[in-house]
């Protein structure tokens, strides 16, 4: 079945997304007037790396130049895979920005729907933050600078989980409490039998290809007997805490 939704599982996200229900706002606080932080410095190698990485965002469509009063600075941090992630040093942003108060769910509330599930299947969505634009009026306060000069992102240019979590219990509201968990980006799909599974397993996808979601397969996984999810080991035996999660914090 995961075969028949390949579109879903793009190696990498295509482009600009679809315009969705809904935006990233940044809403500012009253008194609140443009600031801008000058570059931060960096190696040589690093520099190499961010031009790679702008010369992709700007042929995705992800982001694009900018002479806006607003500017943060950039750096490079280092991945799990040896890697390196862009992140935009907002904190002066931060400071004047009204908070997005959309609750996060209680994980133990969702663990409690899981009891009685013998199936599941897990979806981690691919650069969940790309896959949302940002609000137009609110464009030019995500700029960033460097030494090749001031850019704005289109989408989300940071991992919001408020927004993200709205938008993933809109799209799958009539499936929520039923067979259907989400957590900002990561999906749970889970079934008392095969049978069912399948059938649900072909609804979220079904949902993810209309719009246009793209999932990350290295992180799926489908028709298990038991999952880890949010820091817990699932199966029809019951829930209980992640064993590596234990070792981890002694």
């Amino acid at each position: 079945m995961v075969r028949d939704f390949a579109e879903v599982s793009p190696d990498e996200v295509p482009g600009l997304p679809l315009t969705r229900e809904k935006e990233f706002s940044i809403d500012l606080v009253p008194s609140a007037r443009p600031v801008s932080v000058a570059p931060y410095r960096m190696a040589s190698a690093e520099l190499v790396e961010l031009k790679g990485q702008l010369k992709d965002l700007l042929e995705k469509q992800l982001m694009q130049p900018s002479v806006s009063l607003w500017g943060a600075p950039v750096l490079l941090v280092k991945k799990k895979d040896g890697g390196s992630r862009l992140c935009d040093d907002y904190r002066q942003l931060s400071k004047l920005t009204i908070k997005n108060k959309y609750p996060l769910p209680r994980i133990d509330d969702l663990m409690d729907q899981l009891r009685g599930a013998s199936v599941f299947s897990k979806i981690d969505l691919r650069s969940g933050y790309h896959q949302i634009k940002v609000k137009e009026g609110d464009i030019p306060k995500t700029v960033f600078r460097n030494r090749y000069g001031h850019y704005e992102y289109v989408v989300m240019p940071t991992n919001a989980p408020a927004v993200f979590m709205d938008y993933m219990n809109r799209i799958f509201r009539p499936f929520l409490d039923k067979f259907v968990v989400v957590f900002i980006d990561d999906i749970l799909i889970y079934s008392r039998t095969p049978e069912e599974h399948g059938e649900h397993l072909r609804l979220v996808l079904e949902i993810l290809k209309a719009k246009q979601l793209y999932a990350k397969l290295s992180k799926c996984v489908f028709w298990l007997d038991e999952v880890k999810f949010l820091g817990h080991v699932i199966s029809v035996e019951g829930i209980v805490v992640d064993p590596a999660k234990v070792e981890s914090v002694l």
